[in-house]
């Protein structure tokens, strides 16, 4: 039987290129809600980048493990601490997917996070902070891409 993994489902009128190159700019909008810091490179297969938010709230580190330009992005957590959880360690050897296909006339971004499911302890919080970083940063960015 397969997991419930936490799955967001986005569209834009923006083409694939600039959605995936706005992915990949991954300090540019995975910050801005708790004071975080971001390390490391986003762009390349095999590139390993780091994320903290201030006060130990979490803190992990991704290799990029799969590149299909314009249609695939995968992050492996080699690393993660939680600090608001009794299992901290609950996002390790997790995925966070990105796949980007063109529906109708439209481009969608289909966002997994592999191992986020409604089992593990932070689930109630990450699955709500995802949405709101996708949402709220990622597809607002996107919106402003022109290459």
């Amino acid at each position: 039987m397969e997991k419930d993994n936490f799955k967001l489902v986005l569209s834009t009128e923006r083409p694939p290129k600039e959605v995936f190159q706005t992915i990949l700019k991954v300090r540019d909008w995975w910050t801005g809600y708790h004071n975080e810091q971001f390390t490391g490179e986003t762009e390349k297969l095999n590139d390993v980048f780091h994320f903290y938010a201030a006060g130990g709230l979490h803190q992990c580190t991704q290799k990029i493990v799969e590149l299909i330009p314009n249609q695939r992005i995968v992050w492996l957590v080699t690393d993660s601490t939680l600090g608001f959880v009794e299992k901290s360690d609950e996002w390790n050897n997790s995925k966070i997917i990105f796949d980007i296909s063109k529906k109708e006339n439209k481009t969608q971004l289909t966002f997994t996070h592999e191992g986020l499911t409604p089992e593990i302890e932070c689930y109630n919080s990450c699955a709500p902070s995802w949405t709101r970083y996708l949402q709220n940063k990622l597809m607002p960015l996107i919106s402003q891409t022109k290459l």
